[in-house]
């Protein structure tokens, strides 16, 4: 029998989950304007803006993915895509249990990028990572550069997660990050907890304290002084 899942988007009125809660630090990387933090706003609020700000450094935001036994609760950092950022970015993946790879289906350079940031992180990242590569901007399928096959097999010989995705309709949002929730070692370092205990197994813990009921909200900071860019 499939999973069942579900994913809040700050709307309440779900049924509160009876088993453990799981917290996890993913990282998006990718060039700069392939929608990165569209896709995370998608995901964490529901929204998509044709005109998104420019992260700068990065943003943090958190959001709860129900399974049927458990609750994975994902706490998001969003990182800039400009090269001057760059060096930065190992603050962020640093102790990361996941990671979205994004680049753009219009845009072959940015899948050259994100075949860096694959490299980079199976270099220097947690060896136990789960990396998932999202080919964003489905919705401009007119235009597209990359072809769904030659990422498909990259990502296939990399044993990488893979699905392209469009913020703008919603398309595969919800699903690479529940992919990955249900892909995630649910294992307890301490040992037995109660139901409905969080159970913190991120190794660089932010200090967030994750809520007690199943798709119980979600929480986001955006960076001040950006500057508008397509996404």
């Amino acid at each position: 029998m499939a999973t069942a899942a579900r994913t809040s988007t700050g709307g309440g009125g779900a049924v509160p989950s009876a088993g453990k809660i799981f917290q996890f630090k993913l990282v998006l990387l990718g060039e700069a304007a392939v929608g990165k933090s569209s896709l995370v706003l998608r995901f964490v609020k529901g929204h998509f803006h044709d005109y998104q700000e420019s992260t700068i450094g990065a943003a943090f935001l958190t959001q709860t993915v129900c399974l049927d036994e458990t609750t994975v609760k994902f706490e998001i950092w969003d990182t800039a895509g400009q090269e001057r950022y760059h060096s930065l970015a190992p603050m962020y993946y640093r102790g990361a249990q996941a990671a979205i790879i994004v680049y753009d289906i219009t845009n072959h350079e940015s899948f050259n990028k994100a075949k860096a940031w694959v490299r980079e992180l199976q270099r220097q990242a947690n060896p136990n990572i789960v990396i998932s590569l999202a080919g964003n901007k489905a919705d401009l399928a007119n235009k597209r550069m990359v072809e769904y096959e030659e990422a498909q097999s990259y990502a296939e010989e990399q044993g990488l997660l893979f699905m392209e995705t469009s913020a703008k309709t919603a398309m595969n949002v919800n699903d690479i990050f529940l992919a990955i929730a249900k892909k995630l070692p649910k294992t307890d370092p301490a040992g037995s907890r109660n139901p409905g205990q969080t159970v913190n197994v991120n190794t660089a813990a932010q200090n967030v304290e994750a809520k007690s009921s199943c798709c119980g909200g979600s929480t986001g900071a955006t960076p001040a002084n950006a500057a508008p860019t397509r996404t």
